[in-house]
């Protein structure tokens, strides 16, 4: 699938006006064809296998914090990166999560042509899924470069996106702590 897609790279240097054949750019149409392979891969992933079966038993009910998850995405509206972190939080009901599937869940969904919003939400879901936990918290801040290379040019914009499932949306005591955790 690499030959078409670098075909297709090739098509758009030239139609920019670029040499594809010039020193600089002979394989640049195959390298970015197998970046944007990799960087949407998740695309091609399913949830429950790269949980892998990592969900154990545990009486522990207090909260569970993964926090400073480094991710990078593809905004789907112009393609540009937007990159930051995830903090995720749960509350056990019996079952607990490998911790660094909280990673590999949030790489599924970053992985894909994206917004944030929907991001968020689906890494929320997909740990609520995965645990049955009594609530699910996700707060991911990001940078994005669609805001920061072109149109407005803001260097220093960043966007919060925040997601509340079970008890972390009905308590704000729980919400509050979740919240003070990650700051």
């Amino acid at each position: 699938m690499t030959e078409p897609l670098s075909d297709l790279y090739r098509s758009v240097l030239s139609q920019l006006g670029e040499d594809p054949g010039r020193e600089g750019l002979l394989d640049t149409p195959k390298r970015v064809a197998k970046a944007m392979q990799f960087l949407t891969q998740g695309q091609h992933q399913r949830v429950e296998d790269v949980v892998n079966g990592a969900v154990f038993s545990s009486d522990n009910d207090e909260m569970v914090l993964v926090k400073n998850i480094e991710f990078y995405s593809l905004c789907e509206h112009h393609m540009l990166p937007f990159f930051g972190t995830c903090h995720i939080a749960y509350l056990p009901r019996g079952k607990v999560l490998g911790l660094s599937k909280f990673a590999r869940v949030l790489d599924v969904y970053a992985r894909r042509l994206q917004i944030q919003e929907n991001l968020t939400l689906q890494v929320a879901q997909a740990i609520q899924d995965i645990t049955d936990a009594r609530g699910v918290g996700v707060v991911i801040e990001a940078q994005h470069l669609c805001m920061m290379m072109r149109g407005v040019e803001k260097q220093r914009s960043a966007t919060t996106t925040s997601v509340m499932l079970g008890t972390f949306r009905e308590s704000s005591a729980t919400r509050a702590e979740f919240m003070s955790l990650i700051r």
